[in-house]
């Protein structure tokens, strides 16, 4: 039997080549207890947020050409960018559903942090654009339509609030933590626009629109970056951010009759679901369904890993060679 928490059993060929891609999967008793194929609650609210963003973007990027204001184009502009991101969200958390396969035995779960970093990526080039616009109008103010822009934030307004509202309720996920990053954008820029318009309806003060535009970016930073560093450290697969690598191997090194261990890795196979592999050096091969069982229940406990790989390697505790210590 293939189990992920023991020492491995020597097959003959003839039995592996019979073993099926179903069988090779299946967790059995002492095994890890997650799913390969990660269960999302977020995808139809997901694809209303997607829906709701995409028609309202097409009537502001109307509208933002209309008023000429580049606070409203750079709203409109972050919906265009939300409804792009909100449907790579939806076909990662699709394709993230896919059970295991011959060809990828983890499953498709880093599909999540591929989409939350490609949507990174494209915020970052959006506030760039728009960064760049709006000093050149600051330079060179135009003149915009304020009545048209607020009307048309103030609905953009309500628009974002309840695509927000629906997110944050189902934001369990980096995916949909980066799609709400994107909505939260889209939110700032309405009220930035919806300013800007009352301003220039009342003042004329045209440089306000090109000012605000700035804040949103200024604003819209700090997120951007957080999601383009949780979804690169998962890609890189590193060591997931609530467990100290360290602490660990202190804690596997305590466990009675374990002498050394060497070749340590811990990473996230899906995001909440972390894996350890390596090589545990011991005394007699016998003591090893305890020395496992032990080991077991500390990682779970003390560090919340269950999915846990470990070679024994028989080193008598006189004759530990130097290189046996933990590796780092």
């Amino acid at each position: 039997m293939l189990n992920h928490s023991h020492s491995h059993d020597h097959k003959s060929p003839k039995s592996v080549s019979k073993a099926s891609s179903a069988g090779l999967h299946a967790h059995k008793a002492g095994d890890a207890k997650h799913s390969h194929a990660k269960e999302v609650s977020s995808q139809k609210v997901l694809m209303i947020a997607l829906i709701i963003t995409l028609g309202f973007a097409a009537v502001e990027v109307f509208a933002g050409f209309f008023a000429n204001s580049l606070a409203l184009i750079s709203d409109a502009g972050h919906m265009v960018t939300d409804a792009a991101g909100l449907l790579l969200a939806v076909v990662a958390q699709v394709i993230s559903k896919r059970p295991p396969s011959a060809k990828n035995s983890f499953g498709f779960g880093r599909a999540e942090a591929l989409a939350a970093f490609v949507n990174g990526l494209a915020m970052v080039l959006l506030v760039i654009w728009i960064s760049v616009e709006a000093i050149s109008r600051f330079i060179s103010p135009h003149l915009v339509a304020g009545e048209t822009v607020t009307l048309v934030a103030l609905l953009g307004l309500l628009v974002n609030i309840f695509v927000a509202w629906m997110l944050s309720r189902n934001n369990n996920s980096m995916n949909t933590r980066a799609a709400l990053v994107h909505v939260m954008g889209d939110l700032l820029g309405s009220v930035a626009a919806l300013i800007a318009g009352i301003v220039i309806q009342y003042t004329g003060w045209m440089q306000i629109d090109p000012i605000l535009s700035l804040v949103v970016c200024l604003l819209l930073i700090k997120s951007t970056v957080s999601i383009l560093a949780e979804s690169y450290h998962f890609l890189m697969k590193g060591v997931p951010k609530h467990i100290d690598f360290l602490k660990v191997g202190d804690d596997l090194v305590k466990i009675n009759g374990v002498n050394a261990i060497h070749d340590l890795h811990i990473w996230e196979m899906t995001p909440g679901y972390p894996a350890l592999i390596g090589h545990i050096e011991i005394d007699h091969i016998t003591e090893w369904p305890k020395i496992m069982d032990d080991i077991r229940e500390m990682l779970l406990s003390e560090h919340g890993i269950d999915h846990v790989t470990l070679q024994p390697e028989v080193h008598p505790a006189d004759q530990v060679p130097e290189h046996s210590a933990l590796a780092l």
